[in-house]
């Protein structure tokens, strides 16, 4: 039995061995950096609120979560760490090699679109919303490039009439002069699950994003969220990169806030702007984690062992009915759930989001080159058009144009790219912005060799996979094999991570790799397990009793349908809001 892999077990002993991954995991695979060389030039030591407000709400730079570290998961702290420190090596000899360039054109780009069948691309729009809210690195360094070389044969600098040349990470500024440790890097967004991206990770951004009236963010009466005019694009706590997916989920949370705040005053009439809005952000921040754990997840790993793992991490295995009529069976995780039990757990390490977590979602493949854009009262077509006509400054645009409910709907029916070799966009490989032409692909692989990340092999087995000996034990495809074998000049131990990751064979049904799928093992329960406003404070006297009715009976689907019912022919009998939907009409 042991010599099977989990994902072909019967459900019961499929779930038991994940849970033996994970326990192993939470051992070996949680490494502190914070308190390398020199911790107290950090962010701003943070102070207590002097009326104790931060006892009871999420803080703007996340601050306070763990009342006996308070620096712990804030803004401006340091990455962590899924592997040995001593493992975490930038080796600037081969920074570069192969050339990024090189992968990029031979083994990522998209030779035809290969769809993603099990997904809605509303599933592609969430990462990315999600992410936001996770991790950023900042801005890089524009003053401070690597060229990456050109392979013979490769038209770039004809084509874009400059070299390739990608700004650095920016540097853990309190590490300067420090050789002797392992590369580390800040996180600019808070580590917890707090919808960052929606509020923002300092005082300052919140201010921005709130009315100061009613707990409000600020909504137009059109609807939409206003334009800042610094970039052009929405009014956002972290807009990152801006395209139409990230602009309808904005949209679509921000109403919700604004809503929770109209019933929150019906109830608490005493209550002021601030505690209006403290309330609903807890509320809003435990529906995307809730949304992202028993939902999204599933959808692009439908498999019955990891359905029945992540919806146990929110309710136990004995489920949501026997939690809700009975509470919890002691402070069991597995019977009861992470949520509500009665303390928050580190396991290893202090709780801060990794490199290796963040490495793990890089997902460019889902993104579509082609959009089409049908009414969901009768499936006419309303236009066609490609990703740039939908990103930055033009997304506002089209969500001028096409109404939500519609813009919702398309984006229900089609699907995003497969997780693969050779399915990058083409046009995010020369993409042009703040009048530099970048090749995606390549950064996506520079950043892992530049912030220490292992390649593939070394990753596979610092995570308790072992290792692979051949290039066809990572992938069943010869062509693939071939390829591999030939960029990577016969070293199986130099394929990187991102390549190794796309080119494995999936457990049936999955979306994603199963190497990828142990960070997630270990990441996806620990993003509750150490957050106190999902453990211990997840109760009715932080949340209100109303509030917590609210988290448990909305779904992804109830959220859709609050706001915009037209929805409601092309979602019935869909299961899960991410796997496609209905369609209606001419489209049907």
């Amino acid at each position: 039995m042991f010599g099977i892999p989990w994902h072909k077990l019967p459900v019961p002993l499929g779930l038991l061995k994940v849970v033996g991954f994970r326990t192993e995991l939470r051992k070996h695979n949680l490494h502190d950096t914070s308190q390398l060389p020199d911790k107290d030039k950090l962010a701003h030591p943070p102070a207590p609120s002097p009326d104790d407000h931060h006892l009871v709400s999420r803080t703007a730079d996340g601050s306070y979560n763990d009342l006996d570290h308070p620096e712990m998961g804030m803004a401006k702290t340091r990455f962590g760490r899924n592997i040995p420190l001593e493992d975490a090596k930038l080796d600037e000899s081969k920074l570069l090699s192969p050339s990024p360039r090189l992968i990029s054109s031979k083994l990522l780009a998209r030779q035809e679109f290969k769809p993603a069948t099990i997904l809605s691309l509303l599933a592609a729009a969430w990462i990315q919303f999600e992410t936001h809210d996770w991790f950023s690195h900042g801005n890089n360094q524009p003053d401070n490039k690597i060229d990456v070389p050109i392979p013979s044969g490769d038209d770039w600098e004809q084509q874009f009439h400059q070299p390739l040349r990608i700004d650095k990470t920016l540097e853990d500024t309190t590490r300067t002069g420090d050789t002797k440790h392992p590369p580390s890097f800040i996180n600019y967004e808070t580590h917890w699950w707090d919808a960052s991206q929606i509020y923002g990770s300092s005082q300052e951004r919140i201010d921005q994003v709130r009315t100061h009236v009613d707990g409000k963010l600020n909504l137009g009466e059109d609807g939409l969220i206003p334009i800042d005019p610094t970039t052009g694009t929405e009014l956002v706590g972290n807009p990152g990169t801006w395209w139409l997916g990230i602009g309808l989920l904005h949209t679509l949370f921000v109403k919700e806030h604004n809503l929770i705040c109209d019933y929150l005053k019906e109830q608490y009439s005493q209550w002021t702007d601030d505690e209006l809005f403290d309330h609903a952000r807890l509320i809003v921040a435990a529906l995307t984690a809730k949304i992202h754990t028993v939902e999204w997840t599933p959808a692009i790993l439908p498999h019955p062992v990891t359905k029945m793992a992540l919806h146990a991490n929110w309710w136990g295995i004995l489920g949501p009915d026997f939690k809700r009529m009975f509470g919890r069976v002691g402070d069991s995780e597995i019977l009861s759930g992470i949520v509500g039990s009665s303390m928050a757990h580190h396991d290893a390490a202090p709780y801060y989001l990794t490199e290796e977590f963040t490495s793990v979602y890089r997902m460019h493949p889902l993104v579509r080159d082609e959009y089409e854009f049908y009414s969901v009262k009768d499936g006419r077509l309303i236009r066609k058009t490609n990703f740039l006509e939908i990103f930055e400054k033009q997304a506002r645009q089209i969500m001028e144009t096409i109404s939500m409910a519609d813009l919702f709907y398309s984006f229900g029916i089609m699907n995003p790219g497969s997780l693969t070799l050779h399915n990058y966009p083409q046009f995010l490989r020369g993409l042009v912005k703040n009048n530099e032409t970048f090749d995606l692909a390549s950064v996506d692989i520079l950043r892992d060799r530049e912030r220490g990340v292992p390649r593939y092999n070394l990753f596979r087995e610092l995570l308790g996979r072992g290792r692979v000996k051949s290039f066809e034990e990572i992938t069943s495809n010869p062509q693939w094999a071939k390829e591999l074998r030939e960029i990577y000049n016969n070293d199986v131990d130099s394929v990187d991570l991102m390549v190794g990751l796309y080119s494995e064979d999936l457990p049936e049904g999955f979306g994603f790799s199963d190497t990828a799928f142990r960070v997630f093992i270990l990441m996806a329960s620990r993003r509750l397990r150490s957050d106190r406003f999902f453990t211990k404070d997840y109760r009715s006297e932080v949340y209100t009793q109303w509030g917590l009715d609210w988290i448990e009976k909305t779904t992804m689907t109830n959220l859709l349908l609050r706001h915009y019912p037209d929805l409601a022919r092309s979602l019935w009998g869909v299961e899960n809001a991410f796997a496609p939907w209905r369609k209606v009409g001419a489209t049907a």
